[in-house]
């Protein structure tokens, strides 16, 4: 196993970092996670991060000097570079860089439902909730017979979506979006990827309550039509 010692630094609820985390985690990596205030970002933090964003890996060789690096999808690359685990990537160049369009992609959901789910009234809500649809509708048109994004290989894009379907998880526990309807390769999808372990331990067991609590302090649309 490696010599270096890595430690992820985390937000509760960031897609971003769970991304990683469900990275190393297929890999087999060992590390350790140190979660920070995004509403109070100490000074340690922001003398670490460029960006002043999650996810950073600290990764720390014997006596050399600490390198931290920044933006989940670099860091995701690193650990796929990593001499351990399973390939998270396709050896053809062509697939690979589709593969990694599709990350992007998915990245691009996440900006929407960020609108959806801070939405404070009905049209806006419903706006944002159109956009995901449609996005999903492309989704929906480039999956094959599953169970993963590149059939029976866990990949790094399953990594990157795998978060965005856990906010739904608990988005349909308050109030059904119906998002996903007439979309069965985009549900089996989502299904297979909840029942993952590196999934399912990619947070803690409180990310429902950390979720439940930003959608009030956003005074979430979703809570008020689930009133």
């Amino acid at each position: 196993m490696s010599d270096e010692k890595l430690t992820l630094i985390s937000h509760h609820l960031c897609p971003y970092v769970q991304r990683v985390a469900i990275a190393l985690l297929e890999k087999g990596i060992p590390f350790e996670r140190q979660y920070v205030d995004l509403s109070a970002k100490p000074d340690w933090f922001l003398s670490l991060s460029p960006l002043g964003k999650v996810p950073l890996l600290l990764v720390q060789r014997d006596l050399d000097e600490q390198t931290v690096l920044f933006e989940s999808n670099v860091i995701c690359e690193y650990v796929e570079d990593m001499p351990f685990g399973p390939p998270l990537h396709p050896d053809d160049c062509l697939i690979r860089a589709r593969h990694r369009a599709w990350m992007e992609f998915g990245s691009s959901v996440l900006s929407d439902l960020w609108g959806f789910e801070t939405a404070k009234d009905a049209q806006t809500y419903a706006a944002k909730r159109h956009h995901l649809i449609e996005k999903f509708r492309r989704v929906e048109a480039e999956l094959g017979h599953g169970p993963y994004f590149d059939g029976e290989r866990f990949s790094l894009v399953d990594a990157v979506f795998a978060p965005i379907f856990r906010y739904f998880d608990v988005f349909d526990r308050i109030s059904p979006t119906g998002i996903f309807e007439g979309m069965p390769r985009v549900a089996g999808w989502r299904a297979a990827l909840s029942a993952r372990p590196s999934v399912r331990s990619a947070v803690t067991q409180d990310y429902d309550d950390h979720l439940l609590v930003f959608l009030k302090n956003h005074d979430a649309w979703l809570l008020k039509a689930a009133a």
